[in-house]
C-alpha cells in the first residue's frame, strides 16, 4: 500500500466518520441529559435528507434559475435541521415527557415504534426506493490536496462536521448554558431549586440533538439514495460508537465517530470480510474491559 493511497483512505475514513460523529454527538447529548435511548435518531437523520430533497423539488418547480437548487442546498444546512429539530421538540413535549421517571425500556419501545411509523409514512409519501439527490455543482468537482485529487464534496463534509462538533463541545463545556445543561444532568432537583426551568432546558437539548441527526442527513443526501430506510443501518453503528466513546460523553462521541470511521475504511482495504463488523468487535472489547466507554464516567454505565 503506497503512502498516497493510505492517505487517501484516511481522508475517506474521516468523511465516513464525519457522519458517525454528528449522529453520535446528537445521540449522546440526548442520553446525557435525558437518559433516553433514542431509537428514532436514525429516522430523524432520514427526515433531514428528505427535507433537503423535497425542498429542492419545491424550489425547482417555482424558480427558473438553475442555481436555485444549489442555493437551497446551502440554505437547507440550517433550515432542515431546524424543521426536524422542531418536530423532535413536538415529540418530546407530547410523548417522551410522559415517560420520564419510568423504566428506560418504555422510552426505548416508544422511540422504536416511532421509527416504524415515520418510515412507513415516508414510504407512502416517497415510495420504498427513494430518489437520488444531485451534488451542488460548486462542490461536485475534485480538489488537489497535495498527494491526490480528492472529491470536493467529501472535504466539505469533513470541514462542516469538524466545525459543528467543535462548536457543540464549546457550548456544552465552556458556556453558561452548557454549565446549566451539565448541572441539570447531574442534579435536576437542585438546578430547579435555583430557579432554572429544567423542563425547558430538556426540551431544547432534545431538539438540538435531533437537529444534529438531521444535519448529518442533509450532508449525506448527495452521497446516497434518499430513501425511507436510509437510517436503519447507520443508527446501529452509531449506537456502537456512543457505547465505545462513553454514554453521554461529548468528546467520546466525536473522537470515537471519526476514529471508527477511519477503522472501518482502513479495515475494508486491509481485510474486507470483517470491515462491517470491526466496529462491533471494538465495542465488545470496550464493554468487557471498560464498560463506561473510553471517555465515559463509571456512573454513566450503571
Amino acid at each position: 500500500m503506497s503512502p498516497d493511497y493510505l492517505l487517501t483512505q484516511i481522508f475517506n475514513g474521516l468523511a465516513s466518520g464525519a457522519f458517525y460523529a454528528l449522529l453520535a454527538l446528537g445521540l449522546s447529548v440526548i442520553f446525557g441529559m435525558l437518559r433516553v435511548v433514542n431509537f428514532a435518531h436514525g429516522a430523524m437523520y432520514m427526515l433531514g435528507a428528505f427535507a433537503t430533497y423535497y425542498g429542492a423539488q419545491f424550489v425547482n418547480a417555482r424558480v427558473a434559475d438553475p442555481n436555485a437548487a444549489q442555493v437551497w442546498f446551502f440554505a437547507s444546512l440550517l433550515i432542515a435541521p431546524a424543521v426536524v429539530g422542531l418536530f423532535g421538540i413536538l415529540l418530546e413535549v407530547t410523548l417522551l415527557r410522559r415517560l420520564y421517571g419510568l423504566d428506560p425500556i418504555y422510552s426505548l419501545l416508544l422511540t422504536f415504534a416511532l421509527v416504524l411509523i415515520i418510515e412507513d409514512l415516508m414510504r407512502l409519501a416517497a415510495g420504498p426506493l427513494g430518489s437520488p439527490f444531485a451534488t451542488p455543482p460548486v462542490l461536485a468537482g475534485v480538489t488537489n490536496i497535495g498527494f491526490t485529487l480528492y472529491p470536493t464534496y467529501k472535504l466539505f463534509v469533513i470541514v462542516i462536521s469538524l466545525i459543528v462538533c467543535a462548536l457543540a463541545w464549546f457550548i456544552v463545556e465552556r458556556t453558561p448554558i452548557g454549565a446549566r445543561i451539565r448541572a441539570a444532568t447531574e442534579n435536576p432537583v437542585l438546578v430547579r431549586a435555583l430557579g432554572i426551568d429544567v423542563r425547558r432546558l430538556v426540551t431544547i437539548t432534545f431538539g438540538v440533538g435531533i437537529a444534529l441527526a438531521a444535519l448529518a442527513g442533509v450532508l449525506n443526501a448527495p452521497q446516497t439514495n434518499v430513501q425511507p430506510n436510509m437510517g436503519d443501518t447507520i443508527i446501529i453503528y452509531t449506537f456502537a460508537i456512543v457505547v465505545i466513546g462513553g454514554l453521554g460523553s461529548i468528546v467520546g462521541s466525536i473522537v470515537a465517530g471519526f476514529a471508527l470511521g477511519l477503522l472501518q475504511t482502513i479495515g475494508a482495504v486491509v481485510f474486507p470480510p470483517i470491515s462491517t463488523t470491526l466496529i462491533f468487535i471494538v465495542m465488545v472489547i470496550v464493554i468487557v474491559f471498560r464498560p463506561a466507554g473510553l471517555f465515559g464516567k463509571p456512573e454513566s454505565a450503571r
